[in-house]
């Protein structure tokens, strides 16, 4: 459902937001293999009480731009243009990484095309559905009683949708993205993908090369536009997988910021190397964390130190890009989840707020979430609040994003 606009972010003109992987708050601030993070955490914005909702992933990436995981509780691939298919949302059936917890189920399967109207999946205070451990327990929040019940009337639209009908426009940056495009491809390197047909490559290896060879780096779980039913038909231009591009390339990430024609709502995703999420086929460098316990011990310290090098050389393009230097802009970095790490570690994630304009250097002890996130930027386009960016508990994040000597807080 959509409700009023919300009120507590001043116009904004672009935004910029950077999805990182994977690590929770005290992995990621504190960690001198995060140096970069750290002193931006200090110069801009840092939410020190922000917390995504719920896994795996795609859960929370889903919640993001759409204020909703709309029934999905995985991280499957998408249902490619299937309109036999009824959408979780409309059937009420989640589709999770197992049919624990989850009843009914479609465990496993790919994710119909979202659509329509209907019911979202619960996110319980504590969640014992692990996509890799069944049956260990984790916070899906806060660590106290706090949850997200079941919503109905959910809609199955994005910030998208909202910019296009206001006549904004929006981008998806995904790195390692093909040059063919994201239709179809749930995961890639960025030249081969699972629709490669390694038979015409010749003479054939023995073994042979499969999919399963590819370091996928562009993953498609990290690029929630395509999994909505419009997005995947491109019927509309404006809300199409079009706008779906790489980080290289005339029309890339870095050729845009370099001459500043970039879209009002600029998604930035790096690759699962890039954004510290990890491969376990790829260098050690990328290599994943070898504990998932939630402390900075247990981390791949390269992997760290490389997601940091990655994030900030998208900020430094970004502030030297002309669009910095035009009307209020703001970039956003999150993480975005704490990758299911046991109990009674939270699911607290870093958020990083920088702006051209306002005030500096606040630290915020506000409880926000994803949700928090979307409602602010809606609130900064002159959008109404979508899904569950209008619970009344979810604050605009007014003290991170305010243009004033004194910051406000607004529902």
């Amino acid at each position: 459902m959509e409700g009023p606009v919300p009120a507590g972010v001043p116009h904004l003109d672009h935004v910029f937001v950077i999805m990182m992987e994977n690590h929770g708050y005290s992995q990621i601030i504190g960690n001198p293999n995060a140096p970069f993070a750290n002193n931006w955490a200090k110069t801009a914005n840092s939410a020190q009480n922000y917390f995504a909702v719920g896994h795996p992933s795609l859960t929370n990436y889903l919640e993001v731009v759409g204020g909703s995981n709309f029934g999905i509780r995985s991280d499957n691939s998408p249902a490619w243009h299937d309109t036999a298919c009824a959408p979780n949302l409309v059937s009420g059936i989640v589709n999770a990484d197992s049919l624990l917890g989850f009843a009914p189920s479609t465990a496993g399967a790919s994710v119909c095309p979202i659509a329509g109207v209907g019911k979202d999946a619960a996110t319980p205070a504590v969640d014992c559905v692990d996509e890799n451990n069944p049956g260990a327990c984790t916070n899906d929040i806060d660590g106290t009683n706090r949850n997200f019940p079941v919503a109905a009337n959910t809609s199955g639209k994005t910030i998208a949708d909202q910019l296009a009908a206001k006549g904004l426009k929006w981008r998806a940056y995904e790195e390692n993205l093909p040059i063919t495009g994201p239709d179809g491809v749930n995961s890639s390197d960025g030249q081969y993908s699972n629709l490669t047909d390694f038979t015409k490559i010749t003479p054939t290896l023995t073994p042979p090369l499969t999919s399963g060879n590819i370091v996928s780096l562009y993953a498609v779980k990290h690029n929630p536009f395509a999994y909505f039913a419009n997005v995947q038909s491109g019927a509309n231009p404006e809300v199409s997988y079009k706008q779906m591009v790489g980080f290289d390339g005339a029309n890339g990430l870095w050729a845009n910021l370099a001459t500043g024609h970039v879209a009002n709502y600029n998604y930035i995703v790096p690759n699962q190397c890039n954004d510290q999420h990890g491969r376990g086929n790829s260098t050690a460098f990328c290599n994943y964390d070898p504990s998932s316990d939630g402390t900075q011990a247990g981390l791949n310290p390269a992997l760290i130190a490389l997601g940091d090098l990655s994030l900030q050389k998208i900020v430094e393009a970004i502030h030297a890009s002309p669009v910095w230097h035009e009307g209020r802009t703001a970039i956003v970095a999150i993480w975005d989840e704490n990758d299911y790490s046991n109990q009674p570690n939270t699911n607290q994630v870093p958020a990083i707020v920088d702006t051209n304009y306002g005030v500096h250097g606040q630290k915020s002890s506000v409880f926000y979430t994803h949700f928090s996130l979307l409602k602010s930027i809606e609130s900064g386009f002159d959008l109404p609040c979508l899904n569950h960016a209008c619970d009344s508990d979810q604050h605009v994040m007014s003290d991170m994003f305010f243009g004033h000597e004194t910051p406000h807080e607004a529902n």
